[in-house]
């Protein structure tokens, strides 16, 4: 039964915990490291998953934790890669691609000069697409909190952007 439920439960979200991991840490080998920890702990916890109401969401607070830890390690150690992001696309002239890989680079740098938390909030309500209820579930704080803490995310990143923006055009 409990191989069953991991195979039904645990494997079906392993994609979503992978995306989350590499949102957070920016690396595709320390996500696989990290989601090849979250599947250990909960195959570990297998006695514990009667406890908890949402497994997914147990899963998602696991891969949290280990990504957090793991980036208070680095940033304790002042090891820290920045990964550079491609924007992929054919239909677009040479300057207008130029001109997107700046924004999105220009983005990427803002977005990763958001706190750890906002970070993560963003990542959970606009790439993942959970509701803020499903987001309580799996971070543990109130939905004002998650609506508070997603828009100053939102404003400041903005801000941020529109800074570089500006002062690049100048």
């Amino acid at each position: 039964m409990e191989l069953q439920t991991f195979k039904s439960q645990v494997l079906p979200v392993k994609d979503k915990l992978f995306r989350i991991a590499l949102n957070m840490m920016r690396s595709v080998e320390e996500a696989e490291d990290i989601l090849q920890d979250v599947m250990v702990k909960l195959w570990d916890k297998r006695a514990q998953w009667v406890e908890y109401r949402n497994l997914e969401a147990f899963a998602v607070t696991i891969t949290k934790n280990l990504c957090l830890d793991r980036l208070k390690s680095k940033r304790m150690k002042g090891h820290f890669d920045i990964q550079e992001m491609e924007l992929d696309s054919g239909a677009v002239s040479p300057y207008q691609r130029i001109e997107l890989d700046d924004s999105v680079k220009t983005m990427v740098r803002v977005f990763e000069q958001l706190p750890d938390q906002q970070r993560l909030l963003i990542t959970l309500r606009d790439v993942e697409g959970y509701s803020y209820e499903e987001i309580a579930e799996q971070t543990g704080l109130e939905v004002n909190n998650i609506r508070v803490g997603i828009s100053r995310a939102r404003k400041k990143a903005k801000e941020d952007y529109l800074k570089i923006a500006n002062y690049e055009q100048q």
